[in-house]
C-alpha cells in the first residue's frame, strides 16, 4: 500500500501594527475606526494606571495577592470589543481591560483581591463570570455556557482566557475535545505570554506554536501578536464568525508577554533576564497605539496629557469606592447557603447577631428585649 500524507496543514499568524510602528493598511483596512482607536486607548492606559494603584494597595497592606496585568492589554479588549454585549466573556485574572469594556465597574476587581466577594457580585446583564483564579476551571464553565445557548438556539459565542499554562492542565482538553466534537460556539483564546509562574514556554509546550494543540482536536485555529490590538481583532472577528454563523469552536493564540510579576507574591528577577524583559518591553501594546495615532494626527502631546490627569482622578475614585464600601451584614454568611435555613445554621446566626459565643442566644435575645 502507498504510503500518502493523512494530513497537512499550517498556522497562520497575523500582525497589522508591528512594534517598529509599521501598519499593514491592507490587513487594517476598516478594522478600528479612529474614534474607537482612541477609546480602546483610554481603556488601555485607565487598565495600565489601575494595575500600578493595586500594586501599591498590596504593598501597603491595604489588600491581597494581585497579579498584574501588564503587558497584555490588548488581547482581553480586543475580544471584547469584537463579542458582542450578551456573549459570555469566561475569564481568569489578567483580563481587567476587557472587563471594563464591558462594563463591569473598576471597584469590582479591587474588592476582589481585597478578599470581599461582593467584588464577583456580577449584574447579569453583563455576561460576565466571577474571576477564575483555579488554572484552567474556566474553560470547562464557558463550553458549558455556549453549549446553553446552541441548544436554545441563540447566536450567541462564549469567549474563555487562560495562559499557556493551563494547556498543559487536564480541563483544557476536556473543554476542546468537548466543544470540538459536539460543534460548541466557544472561541479559546490562549494568552500566551511566555511563562507560567516561573516555567518558560518552551518547557511548558515544546511545539513551535500553542495553536496547533488546536488542530489535533479538528478545531480551527490562528496565533497573532498579542500586543497588537489590530491583530487581535482581526483574529477574534474570524474566530466570532465561526461561532455565531457556524455554530463551530475556534482558538486564537495571542503571544504576548508579562511584563509584571506572576503576582504580587512573586519575584521575577530570579528566573528571568532583565534582557528579555526589556525586549518586550519595547513592544508595549500602548506604545505602538500611541505612536501610531499620533503619525495619524488623531493624537498628541497634549491629549496625552490630559488623559493621564483624568487616569490619576478615575483611579483614586475607584479607590475610595472600593475602600469605603459598607461593611457587609453578618448575616450574609449564612443567608445563601439554603432556602430555608436549618435549625443549626440558624443558631449560628443568631450566635453571631448576638456575640454570644458559648452562650444560648434566646437568653441574650430575651435580656436584650427586656432591657429594651
Amino acid at each position: 500500500m502507498p504510503i500518502t500524507n493523512a494530513l497537512t496543514t499550517e498556522i497562520k499568524r497575523i500582525s497589522i501594527l508591528d512594534e517598529h510602528g509599521q501598519f499593514d493598511a491592507e490587513l487594517g483596512k476598516d478594522l478600528i475606526p479612529n474614534d474607537d482607536l482612541i477609546r480602546l486607548y483610554e481603556e488601555m492606559t485607565l487598565c495600565r494606571k489601575l494595575d500600578e494603584v493595586a500594586f501599591k494597595l498590596q504593598r501597603s497592606g491595604r489588600m491581597g495577592t494581585y497579579p498584574q496585568n501588564m503587558g497584555q492589554e490588548a488581547n482581553s479588549l480586543g475580544a471584547a470589543y469584537v463579542l458582542n454585549q450578551d456573549d459570555w466573556l469566561v475569564t481568569c485574572y489578567r483580563e481587567n481591560c476587557g472587563l471594563f469594556h464591558r462594563g463591569l465597574p473598576p471597584e469590582k476587581i479591587l474588592l476582589h483581591w481585597m478578599g470581599d466577594e461582593r467584588g464577583n457580585n456580577i449584574d447579569p446583564a453583563l455576561c460576565l463570570t466571577p474571576i477564575a483564579v483555579p488554572i484552567g476551571t474556566q474553560m470547562l464553565h464557558a463550553t458549558g455556557l455556549a453549549w446553553a445557548s446552541k441548544y436554545r438556539g441563540e447566536k450567541r459565542v462564549a469567549c474563555t482566557f487562560f495562559g499557556d499554562g493551563a494547556t498543559s492542565e487536564g480541563d483544557f482538553h476536556e473543554a476542546m475535545n468537548f466543544a470540538a466534537n459536539l460543534d460548541i460556539p466557544v472561541v479559546f483564546f490562549c494568552q500566551n505570554n511566555h511563562w507560567a509562574i516561573s516555567v518558560p514556554g518552551r518547557i511548558q509546550c515544546s511545539a513551535p506554536t500553542v495553536a496547533q494543540r488546536a488542530i489535533a482536536y479538528g478545531m480551527d485555529t490562528i496565533q497573532c501578536d498579542g500586543n497588537d490590538i489590530f491583530a487581535v481583532v482581526s483574529c477574534m472577528r474570524k474566530a466570532v464568525e465561526m461561532g455565531r454563523e457556524h455554530g463551530r469552536p475556534f482558538f486564537v493564540e495571542g503571544v504576548t508577554y508579562r511584563l509584571g510579576d506572576h503576582t504580587t507574591a512573586d519575584d521575577a528577577r530570579r528566573y528571568r533576564d532583565e534582557e528579555e524583559v526589556e525586549l518586550w518591553r519595547q513592544r508595549d501594546p500602548l506604545i505602538r497605539v500611541r505612536g501610531y495615532m499620533k503619525e495619524l494626527g488623531i493624537w498628541d502631546d497634549s491629549k496625552e496629557a490630559a488623559l493621564a490627569e483624568k487616569v490619576e482622578a478615575d483611579t483614586a475614585g475607584i479607590v475610595e469606592r472600593a475602600e469605603n464600601i459598607d461593611a457587609p451584614d453578618s448575616d450574609d454568611f449564612f443567608n445563601a447557603m439554603y432556602a430555608e435555613i436549618p435549625p443549626d445554621l440558624d443558631l449560628q446566626r443568631r450566635t453571631r447577631r448576638t456575640s454570644s459565643i458559648g452562650q444560648d442566644p434566646s437568653q441574650i435575645e430575651s435580656t436584650q428585649a427586656t432591657n429594651a
